[in-house]
């Protein structure tokens, strides 16, 4: 049974950061890529962040270019995304996803179509 689970959540102020983390069990989590989507209010889930099974290829949206990094710890089987300057349009549902098939790249997992599992979800709520 593979379990996704996302932490690091909450309420921020208007140019501050965030760290969100994401860990992965019942897989072998270096053969899979990551990626982290977020779902706002009345809009359609988007990936903001991808990041390849090795760690080479990453993907980031337009809207967080700049801003966001994402980064694997195969050791701790855990991938994380770090958001600075955090904007309020940045509220919004944020989801860790793996892959579905083992050694794909960043662009894979990041059109969505591929994703083998999703993570329950974890608010961020950015104030002016």
């Amino acid at each position: 049974q593979v379990h996704v689970a996302e932490s690091g959540g909450g309420l921020v102020q208007a140019g501050n950061s965030l760290r969100l983390s994401c860990q992965v069990s019942g897989r072998t989590f270096s053969s899979y890529a990551m990626g982290w989507f977020r779902q706002a209010a009345g809009k359609e889930r988007e990936c903001v962040a991808a990041i390849g099974w090795s760690g080479v290829s990453t993907y980031y949206a337009d809207s967080v270019k700049g801003r966001a990094r994402i980064s694997r710890d195969d050791a701790k089987e855990t991938v994380y995304l770090q958001l600075n300057s955090l904007k309020p349009e940045d509220t919004a549902v944020y989801y860790c996803a793996t892959d579905r098939a083992k050694y794909g790249s960043a662009n894979t997992i990041a059109s969505g179509d591929e994703v083998g599992f999703w993570g329950q979800g974890t608010q961020v709520t950015v104030s002016s």
